[in-house]
């Protein structure tokens, strides 16, 4: 039983291993350049002291060197070492662990040598050990091992001079880089899939082309005109000004006349209502065709073009949904699901109904629907678009999903999906773990320290191995109750939160003007809703939020550790309606302040984890610390007052200047 038990386990037990996802089936996920953390339990039987350490795997199946693990929590034998993949594609990772007996001689000899307890056999035994580990170096550095073995048995030297000869830094040097290992045990190898940057982090910006350029009679004496493509272009320098990395399109396909949506989703369309871009398709084409409104093939590649000219991509709504006027209707009637009246059942949520879309049925004929969906995109690709948000992903198969991002990614792998999935937890994990990219979030509905808190704490910890958030702080569909009934410092205060709190966030067009009045109390939809009408706007309000936007997108360019997701910490506040949180990416710091409520000044005392902040945890030691909202700065310690009206300032987002001088975080 004895012998089983340890071609199971290995020698060392190695167990515990993360992250894995799914046990391995799926790899966990990181971009190039992001540090991730790989830990697992190790331990052996008695008091023998241990190593460890990970090793990776490239794309290419060479191992690089081992980076070293080091064990944390005391008792726990929880063992933690980081990593950085440098090149996009499929790495893989496992655990190496090892009997370590030079650092079990030095600590048994710290303690005997000291009170005159078996002295020589000590030294002795020592030099043995760095001989044998000279035996394995390079010839530079076995000559350091080889002068402290010689010196460990010089009777003439003084004992404990001998001893701690042992602890130089040089010598110490040569044993990272050349330990000496016995009983090496290894885990399994894990998969670890590396994205471009853009998967991890970005700043999103929706508009609905159509708005851009419309004219509108205010006199109603002939219909709308709808905006272009090419009218739609004259928006995005302004975009990109503010510093938005992703133009966002909702559909952009023909619009079906059936059951055509009037405003406010109203039954009553009339001649020149526009209807949803979401009822997909109609005599002039389908999911591969475009609105003949917004223009041609050529004008649409017109536009990638130009967003790439300011330095930003475009993302295509990928919505697998039919109007009853779709080709697939008519060519393809298997692809849905026939009523017992021998109609189309069209999309329903009960009692709400949906009369001018289709769902497709992806069992009736999966691998023809299958077949056509793969070249929809690829046809999308040919023109440019490298970054997909898939609409309402959680109503479709996950298999389906499974095999399809592999599929892309397999020979495309700077192609980035975002599921639009807000739904139960264990559907919008297991989306994220299959292969999309990024995932809609909560967070619309995270308003109190405590939820943010929690949430957080979720996605940038265990979730981070395969879940990576993209926090909008409105959409189409959502205008939560607090930009409803928060104004302008609502719209503030969010923004903050989710530029800061994850790597990737985005914004519906008109969140910048704080567009806010509901279609009706206690419903999340917008009067007006853009989904149903053009809808121009005065970009040049007064009431824009637009510079403060511009200044987060900034901040983040410029901090590495706004970039980041697995490096977010929370600092306790006295107060129920402020939340502090910090950033660190190496050397790179960033402390935010924010006051959740939109109405009223809030004070508190925000206590500081020093150590999280990469700063000695001395509570007498004080720092000058920068807004960088406002240039304010303030000298704080462990402890700080803190005062944050939200008509003037509901946040600060600090950088620290330490008392060396030196600054952290850049500012």
């Amino acid at each position: 039983m004895q012998v089983k038990l340890e071609a199971e386990l290995g020698r060392i037990p190695i167990l515990d291993v993360a992250p894995v996802v799914g046990c391995g089936r799926w790899p966990a996920k990181a971009v190039v350049g992001e540090t991730v953390e790989v830990s697992a339990t190790v331990f052996r039987e008695g008091h023998e002291r241990l190593g460890a350490a990970v090793v990776v795997r490239t794309p290419e199946g060479e191992e690089l060197p081992g980076q070293p693990m080091t064990e944390v929590g005391a008792g726990l034998d929880r063992w933690s070492g980081r990593v950085t993949p440098t090149g996009v594609g499929a790495w893989s990772f496992r655990v190496e662990a090892w009997g370590d007996p030079i650092a079990h001689w030095w600590e048994d000899a710290l303690i005997k040598v000291p009170r005159g307890q078996d002295v020589e056999l000590m030294l002795t035994e020592g030099s043995l050990l760095f001989r044998r580990a000279g035996r394995q170096a390079p010839v530079k550095d076995r000559r350091v091992l080889s002068r402290l073995a010689k010196l460990l048995v010089d009777e003439d030297a003084d004992a404990l001079e001998r001893l701690m000869a042992a602890d130089d830094p040089a010598v110490l040097d040569v044993l990272k880089r050349h330990p000496v290992r016995e009983l090496l045990t290894v885990s399994d190898w894990y998969p670890l899939v590396v994205h471009r940057q853009r998967a991890l982090y970005g700043a999103w910006y929706e508009f609905f082309p159509r708005s851009e350029g419309a004219t509108i009679d205010p006199m109603g004496r002939r219909g709308p005109v709808s905006g272009t493509f090419r009218t739609a272009m004259k928006r995005l320098p302004a975009i990109a000004a503010m510093g938005f990395d992703v133009v966002y399109l909702p559909p952009i396909h023909p619009i079906g006349i059936s059951f055509r949506k009037g405003p406010n989703n109203t039954l009553d369309a009339g001649p020149y209502d526009p209807g949803s871009p979401w009822a997909i398709g109609s005599a002039e084409g389908g999911h591969d065709a475009i609105h003949p409104d917004l223009g041609t093939l050529d004008d649409f590649d017109a536009l990638v073009a130009h967003a790439a000219d300011h330095g930003m991509q475009i993302a295509l709504d990928l919505a697998l949904q039919c109007s009853p006027d779709h080709p697939w209707v008519t060519d393809h009637p298997e692809w849905f699901t026939t009523r017992a009246d021998d109609t189309i059942a069209y999309a329903e949520n009960p009692p709400k109904k949906y009369q001018d879309i289709y769902p497709l049925n992806f069992d009736n004929d999966p691998d023809g629907l299958y077949t056509e969906v793969r070249r929809v995109i690829h046809h999308w690709m040919n023109h440019g678009v490298r970054i997909f948000r898939v609409d309402n992903p959680h109503t479709k198969p996950v298999a389906f999903w499974e095999r399809l991002l592999a599929d892309i990614n397999a020979a495309h792998p700077d192609v980035i999906f975002l599921a639009e999935a807000f739904t139960r937890p264990a559907m919008m994990h297991t989306l994220a773990k299959i292969g999309f990219h990024q995932s809609y979030t909560y967070f619309t509905w995270r308003n109190s320290p405590d939820d943010l808190r929690e949430y957080f704490e979720e996605l940038s910890g265990p979730a981070a191995a395969y879940m990576r958030p993209n926090c909008f702080v409105n959409t189409p569909d959502i205008l939560s109750e607090y930009l409803q009934h928060g104004g302008r410092p609502a719209f503030e205060i969010r923004a903050v939160l989710a530029a800061l709190l994850s790597p990737t966030w985005g914004v519906y067009a008109g969140y910048e003007l704080c567009e806010n009045t509901p279609v009706r109390p206690g419903s999340e939809e917008y009067r007006d809703s853009e989904k149903y009408q053009f809808r121009p706007r005065d970009w040049d309000s007064d009431a824009s939020i637009a510079p403060l936007i511009t200044r987060l997108n900034a901040l983040r360019d410029t901090h590495p550790a706004l970039q980041q997701l697995r490096d977010l910490h929370f600092h306790h506040v006295d107060q129920p309606e402020l939340v502090a949180f910090s950033k660190r990416h190496l050397d790179d710091v960033v402390l935010a302040v924010v006051n959740l409520n939109p109405h009223h000044a809030r004070e508190a005392t925000v206590h500081l984890d020093l150590a999280a902040l990469g700063l000695p945890d001395d509570p007498d030691n004080a720092y000058t610390v920068t807004d960088q909202l406002d240039g304010a700065t303030y000298t704080w310690t462990r402890s700080n007052y803190v005062r944050l009206d939200p008509h003037t300032k509901p946040a600060h987002i600090l950088t620290i200047q330490r008392s060396d001088g030196r600054v952290r975080a850049g500012g």
